[in-house]
This record gives C-alpha cells, structure tokens and sequence, in this order.
C-alpha cells in the first residue's frame, strides 16, 4: 500500500510553484493534478517520477537558447506557459494507462511499460524540437529527406533525433529504478523512438495540411509509442 500524503503534498506544492513560476496556467496546473492522480494510480511514485522528468527537461529545453528562439521566430507562444491542452496532449495517454492498469492491477506491469514508453515518446519530441533547433546544423523534411526550414512541422537534424532520443533513454532508467533490468528498458526506449519520428511524420502531413493541430499531434505520438511498446511485449 502506497502512503498518499507524501504525494498529496508534492502535487499540490507542484502545482502551486508552477503556477507561480508562470510554468503553467491555473487551468493547466489543476488539470496536472487529476492526471498526476490516475498515473500514480496505475504506477506509484515511478510513475510520477517520469511525470515530474518530463516536465523538467520540457521547462530546461524551452529555456534553453530562449533568446535566440525569440530572435528566429522559434519559441512557444506566451514563453513556454503550458496550457491545458498541452498537459492533456502529453500526460493524457500515461493517465489513460495509469487508469486502466488500476482497473486491471493483473496487468498492470504491461501498463506501465506503455505508460513509460507514452513518457518517453512525449520527452523525446520536447527534446528534440525545442533543442534541435538551437543546436541542430541541417534539417531535412523527413518525408522527402529534402533540407527543409527549420521550426516547420516535421523537419528534422540529426542533432535533435539524437538528443530526443537521450531523453527516451531517461526516461527508461527512471522505469530501470524501480522494476531492475528488464528487456522492458529496450522496448521503452525503441517504442519512445518510434513515437518520436512518428511524430515528425505526422507533422509534415496532417499537421501542415491542418488537418490535426499540434496537441493532437502530440496526444498521438505518446499512443503510438504506448501501442508500440504494447506489440514488442507481447511478440
């Protein structure tokens, strides 16, 4: 049995300081905390420790190089301030798992590798955008493999696909932390990957096209990752 106070106490102070910080929206701080609830639900303090590794390389990636974004027309709108949308599109599918794995707790080290693979696709596309464009020397669309502009949906470097997939590797020691050395490392890093670069190819088709927004593009790559890590668990 998990004791909840400690958590009940560190996600409020998150949200508090965040809002503060100007991290987040009070919208988007209260919409962190119902879903920081279902993940830990689902997975216990790993699984709020990748919650709480993602955000923190998300808030060190947007601040890096922040002056020369703003100069290049590269940086997020309202300086990186999460709103809702955001929080859903990223921690969305890890609560939808962490939900599920606590309705089913027989499976629930299936979830939680999916849920672990979602937190790595979603860490990796932070990544390597937003520190692909400050520290990336070509980029290239990656359906036509063409050099491309840099900052367009879906145009890549070589550079930021090696960082995005660092913070996939991360994201999988944190899961390493509590579960010991398990092939599930490997999958979470090969499903985060994947959930990356589908995202770049989402983007330079729908997302141009305006067909999907950003969010949605987001939301989709943390479900590609999961459904990836999901198959190579169980072939």
């Amino acid at each position: 049995m998990y004791d909840y106070w400690p958590i009940a106490v560190v996600l409020i102070s998150a949200m508090v300081i965040t809002v503060i910080a100007g991290k987040l929206t009070v919208a988007a701080a209260l919409t962190g905390g119902l879903l920081s609830i279902l993940i830990f639900a689902g997975a216990g303090y790993n699984g709020i420790a990748m919650l709480a590794a993602f955000f923190i390389l998300g808030t060190i990636a947007t601040s890096s190089g922040l002056h020369y974004k703003e100069a290049h027309g590269l940086a997020e709108k309202n300086k990186g301030k999460r709103t809702t949308g955001q929080v859903i599109a990223n921690a969305g599918v890890p609560a939808i798992l962490g939900l599920t794995a606590w309705l089913h707790p027989m499976q629930s080290e299936l979830f939680h590798i999916m849920m672990a693979a979602a937190f790595a696709s979603a860490a990796a596309d932070t990544l390597s955008s937003e520190l692909g464009n400050v520290y990336g020397r070509r980029f290239y669309n990656i359906l036509t493999l063409k050099e491309d502009t840099k900052g367009l949906d879906g145009v890549v470097s070589f550079e930021g696909t090696v960082i995005g997939f660092a913070g996939s590797v991360i994201i999988g020691a944190i899961y390493l932390l509590e579960k010991g050395w398990t092939t599930g490392f490997i999958w979470i890093i090969v499903a985060g990957t994947v959930g990356n670069l589908s995202d770049s190819i989402l983007g330079a088709s729908l997302e141009r096209k305006n067909v999907l927004n950003n969010n949605a593009i987001n939301f989709s790559n943390t479900a590609i990752a999961a459904v990836v890590a999901y198959l190579l668990n169980i072939i």
